[in-house]
């Protein structure tokens, strides 16, 4: 067995398409749009075929996102190296995105770094 695709529901959904798009260098497939709910959707696909769907749609609730919160608590990606975790934080860094921890080596040895982006969610940049 193996996790299909993770899915989260995004206020803006242009800004996080162009986020993953941006950073991680996700492809992206068109739009989906119905129009008789107004829901709208993207598949974001990783370059090992992993994806991330975004949805948006209207009259959704937005309870704040503490870091220390039940259920799902950040998207861990890997980028390859300690370099380009390093490379990787100082640029979402210098473009005004939070970093709460790192770039360091676990105590259970993971290279990461982790970011408050987009709407408040947690990335964590590992090898």
């Amino acid at each position: 067995m193996r996790i299909d695709h993770v899915a989260m529901y995004v206020n803006d959904l242009e800004g996080c398409k162009e986020f993953f798009c941006k950073y991680f260098n996700t492809k992206c497939n068109e739009i989906y749009h119905n129009k008789r709910t107004d829901f709208k959707s993207y598949f974001l696909s990783f370059d090992d075929f992993t994806r991330l769907e975004i949805m948006t749609k209207p009259n959704m609730t937005d309870d704040e996102k503490g870091l220390n919160r039940t259920g799902f608590i950040h998207l861990a990606i890997s980028v390859g190296s300690k370099e380009a975790v390093d490379s990787l934080t100082a640029t979402l860094k210098e473009d005004g995105y939070e970093v709460v921890s790192g770039p360091r080596t676990t105590g259970d040895g993971y290279y990461e770094s982790c970011i408050v982006a987009f709407e408040n969610n947690q990335i964590e940049i590992t090898v």
